[in-house]
């Protein structure tokens, strides 16, 4: 079981999740939440690193966002540096998925003196994977379609609570290599809900400028970057491009995985962590 922390910063009060022992580790993600449950991406480090599992702004008990943009990728890393010199953290290291790749690569470009090492996996540097065909979230997917009817019922509040649960297990096994093993993978309590303020404020407000792809060679940072050979959320090759143009970078592909890896090919997934470790 995770352990619950309330941190108070010169950016506000943060709640934060503590497990394992070793180097420490800051997880997070732009717009989840957590609780004592920990979270299937997390749970994977707590091995081999003391994990910090962050509640930024307007998640879970962390404090609000007085203005919209703190809820930003570049006030968001100015929260976690916050956080980091609020539990007398030297440096530490950073892992994200998805958009919480996206974010540890903002972290690394602005703050790189705060960093040991950061993995990054299905993420991309700018807003171009919602184009490509391969993304369920391009108008030019064959998923495309029935995701938007699924978003509708999530967001509708004349669904019923059952409708807008088979509506998210059916947008999470468009991200699975073998939907047919959803029970398996997701069988244990786990956490990561997300929170609609800071998604809607990523979607409207952040994504149609983001591109960082210039700021990348900057990035001295050690890093692994991984993606899912059949990632439909964020293309294996937007990874690839994070890696191109980060010297410092190890790319992964996961063969037999979508867009979640760490839970489709676990074992393997660890063995990279181990390597992690002793970059």
């Amino acid at each position: 079981m995770w352990k619950k922390v309330m941190i108070e910063t010169s950016r506000g009060r943060f709640e934060i999740f503590i497990c394992g022992e070793g180097s420490p580790l800051c997880v997070t993600h732009l717009y989840s939440e957590y609780s004592e449950l920990g979270n299937y991406f997390a749970d994977v480090f707590v091995e081999k690193f003391q994990v910090f599992l962050i509640n930024l702004k307007e998640a879970g008990n962390s404090c609000k966002a007085e203005v919209e943009e703190e809820l930003s990728m570049l006030e968001s890393c100015k929260d976690l540096e916050a956080i980091r010199v609020a539990l007398h953290i030297d440096r530490w290291s950073f892992a994200g998925h998805s958009t919480g790749g996206m974010l540890g690569l903002m972290y690394a470009i602005n703050y790189p003196s705060s960093l040991i090492k950061i993995l990054v996996g299905g993420a991309a540097a700018s807003n171009k994977y919602m184009e490509h065909e391969g993304s369920m979230y391009s108008v030019n997917s064959p998923l495309n379609e029935r995701l938007i009817e699924l978003f509708s019922i999530m967001k509708s509040s004349e669904s019923t609570k059952e409708d807008r649960i088979k509506a998210n297990r059916e947008w999470t096994e468009m991200s699975l290599y073998h939907p047919v093993k959803f029970n398996e993978y997701f069988s244990k309590p786990s956490s990561g809900r997300v929170v609609r303020k800071r998604l809607e404020y990523y979607s409207y407000q952040e994504l149609p400028n983001y591109n960082i792809i210039d700021l990348l060679s900057e990035v001295s940072t050690p890093a692994i970057i991984y993606c899912g050979k059949y990632d439909t959320q964020c293309p294996l090759t937007f990874s690839e491009e994070i890696h191109r143009y980060m010297s410092e970078s190890k790319m992964y592909v996961f063969n037999y995985s979508n867009h979640v890896p760490y839970i489709e090919e676990q074992r393997l997934f660890l063995e990279m962590i181990n390597e992690f470790e002793q970059l």
